[in-house]
């Protein structure tokens, strides 16, 4: 039993070093706990941001034979979600894989860059040609116009579904032209260049007849190009008509009556009946957090730029 007793000077003090050594611990599980909290919460916002940087793929490993499927899904341009360097990219990674036993392309796009519709055409030529033994098919969803159907024409089939809308096989040049509102607003323009043609197509002046046939003709030299790929790689199957390079657009049926197309069929069709590899891995380069904040408020200011100038940009869609 102990001497001390409760008015003890000595019994007082171990009382209180014996709570504070309480408080004390209690402090320190306290920061445990929240120091293991916070590192939960670390490790959560670093898995979110491998995730959406696009550093994790989940087709690293792939197993077993399968169908590759790239997406080509809404404008063609740079810097979109439907660029030459993310299509390249799917496709290269597709061809790479040795479990790959073909590749579908599946378009649902209006079109877009004339140039980098090409840069995707050419890849797909120069992939084929080195890897002979891996068929590569274009699946169409609801439309394949004029960009999408200028990658299409290079796959060795192109796939519909009844309801596709097909075509429209031509190049346009689109702006804005604010001259007669300056005029009732009583604004001069005052443009000063050095060079005639400088101030080509200027949204501001009065539109010049020599500017407007020059535009013409590059429309035309573009459009030939166009025609000229479809016709390569559509081959005899092609029932060329008056209309066929005209812009108009055919649903999936006719498209496949003018061999614009091959016959019906879905991804999943093309997958299990046609390349006989029922599994399909996406190889579609997936847009990170970064890109879709640029695409979102640079690429969307800087074609509002375009369109202003006059000038817009050259377009198969």
């Amino acid at each position: 039993m102990s001497n001390q007793q409760p008015d003890d000077p000595q019994w007082e003090r171990g009382v209180l070093e014996k709570v504070a050594l309480a408080a004390i611990q209690e402090q320190r599980r306290s920061r445990q706990w929240g120091m293991f909290f916070k590192m939960m919460v670390l490790l959560y916002l670093i898995a979110l941001l491998f995730i959406g940087m696009g550093w994790y793929s989940k087709n690293d490993a792939t197993k077993g034979s399968h169908t590759a499927l790239v997406d080509i899904n809404g404008v063609i341009a740079p810097g979109s979600q439907a660029s030459a360097d993310k299509i390249m990219a799917g496709m290269q990674a597709a061809f790479k894989d040795k479990n790959t036993k073909g590749v579908i392309l599946r378009i649902n796009s209006p079109g877009g860059s004339p140039v980098q519709a090409g840069y995707i055409y050419d890849e797909i030529k120069r992939l084929r040609a080195k890897h002979p033994e891996i068929p590569l098919y274009a699946v169409v969803e609801d439309i394949c116009a004029s960009g999408g159907y200028y990658i299409a024409a290079a796959a060795d089939k192109i796939y519909v579904d009844k309801a596709s809308i097909i075509g429209s096989i031509g190049v346009l040049m689109d702006g804005f032209g604010f001259t007669g509102t300056m005029e009732k607003l009583g604004v001069e323009r005052r443009l000063l260049a050095a060079g005639k043609n400088k101030g080509f197509l200027d949204p501001f002046s009065p539109i010049q007849a020599e500017h407007t046939a020059h535009a013409a003709t590059m429309l035309d030299d573009i459009h030939q190009q166009f025609i000229a790929v479809v016709r390569q790689g559509r081959g005899k199957r092609l029932k060329e008509t008056p209309e066929m390079f005209s812009g108009l657009l055919w649903v999936g049926k006719k498209s496949i009556d003018l061999g614009l197309a091959d016959a019906l069929g879905s991804l999943e069709y093309v997958a299990r009946e046609v390349i006989k590899a029922e599994d399909i891995v996406d190889y579609t380069q997936q847009e990170n957090i970064a890109e879709r904040f640029a695409r979102r408020f640079g690429a969307a200011s800087a074609e509002t730029l375009l369109k202003f100038s006059g000038l817009g940009s050259f377009n198969i869609r």
